[in-house]
């Protein structure tokens, strides 16, 4: 059995390890040591053939996880540390893992789930939502770009859904989380315990269809026609202005809304999430996001969204630059370029991991 911390409780119930995320007071918001905690209960349960599913699931009645710890980055980049890039390191390997775990790997997304709380999440093999939850990536909010894979994901939602969810860090509901690709299947938050008991004794896919339902209504599907005509601009001005003239109150709103966001953070997520399109693997995101979350380690904008949105609570950032014209092509690229202490070099492993699987299988043949 691995060991349990306060912050990540462990258990094992008939043929179901259980990870409960546990800082309900911080929405269950994931620090380094969380993230190696769950990490090592994968690596203890995936040789384990006693534990046939793993399960992740939030403490408390707010949600599943709300993000990683950001005050721990604020501070961090504020005092120009390496702590958040150590932190990011070993969280992308962890989405990567959880992408490619061999064990069925269900995740309990009810209530919030945002940011880091998506990382560990939506690469799962079966992800159930409820009438509760609150899904996003709010990272431009703060002067960050989508991370954990999630443009990787985003990028590959219908159309251009993805695009108005990175920009905008707007939340979507069960059914939208569904249309979009980060959630699998609809459970009342009412089913939940025996979802979890029927998960200690079934298959996880036989369990989970016993208490699928209906997921209520979404917007997104009604939105498509104006979101895939605006979100194709070239850059993000022209998107905001294509959102202004679209002439639908819901367009407008987005606009609006991409207005209030970092300058510099919306023009970085759109090419990231751009560039991430074109990425065949999650491994190959992960190592372009890591590029771009050191590099806005480095940004004014990331401490002063953090402290506007989190620390100081007063919601009226003063971003630097403040427009999107005096955001500069040489600003954005300088997003890609590699990190001091190295990239992350997820592809690479994988691809390396793939060749030695091979040479055993001919080996053996």
């Amino acid at each position: 059995m691995p060991t349990a911390t306060a912050d990540v409780l462990l258990r094992t119930e008939g043929r179901a390890g259980f990870i409960t995320l546990n800082r309900p007071r911080a929405i269950n918001a994931l620090t380094h040591a969380m993230v190696l905690a769950v990490d090592a209960a994968l690596t203890a349960w995936e040789h384990d053939p006693a534990v046939a599913t793993v399960v992740v699931e939030g403490a408390g009645e707010r949600g599943l996880c709300a993000g990683g710890d950001i005050r721990a980055i604020h501070d961090d980049a504020r005092a120009g540390g390496t702590a958040s890039e150590a932190f990011w390191r070993d969280e992308y390997r962890l989405n990567a893992r959880i992408a490619r775990y061999p064990k069925p790997y269900v995740a309990l997304m009810d209530g919030i789930v945002m940011g880091g709380g998506v990382g560990v999440s939506a690469h799962g093999s079966v992800r159930v939502v409820t009438e509760r939850s609150r899904v996003a990536m709010p990272e431009t909010g703060i002067g960050f770009v989508p991370d954990v894979g999630g443009t990787h994901l985003l990028g590959r939602a219908p159309g251009e859904l993805g695009t108005h969810l990175a920009l905008t860090g707007g939340h979507v509901g069960a059914a939208d989380a569904i249309l979009t690709g980060l959630a699998d299947h609809f459970v009342a938050s009412a089913e939940l315990p025996a979802l979890a008991r029927d998960l200690t004794l079934l298959p996880a896919a036989e369990a989970v269809a016993r208490h699928t339902a209906t997921a209520p209504p979404g917007v997104l599907a009604e939105q498509r026609e104006w979101i895939d005509a605006c979100y194709p601009a070239e850059t993000v001005e022209a998107v905001v202005e294509r959102l202004f003239d679209a002439g639908v109150p819901a367009a407008k709103e987005a606009a609006a809304t991409l207005l209030t966001k970092s300058p510099t953070a919306l023009k970085a997520t759109l090419a990231t999430l751009r560039r991430s399109r074109a990425l065949a693997t999650l491994e190959e995101a992960l190592d372009l996001e890591f590029r771009v979350s050191c590099a806005a380690l480095t940004t004014p904008d990331l401490v002063e969204g953090i402290r506007a949105q989190v620390v100081d609570k007063d919601r009226a950032p003063r971003w630097a630059p403040p427009t999107l014209p005096e955001v500069t092509d040489e600003a954005v690229a300088r997003y890609f370029t590699p990190p001091p202490g190295g990239d992350l070099g997820l592809a690479a492993a994988r691809k390396a991991a793939e060749a030695a699987e091979d040479r055993g299988a001919a080996a053996g043949a």
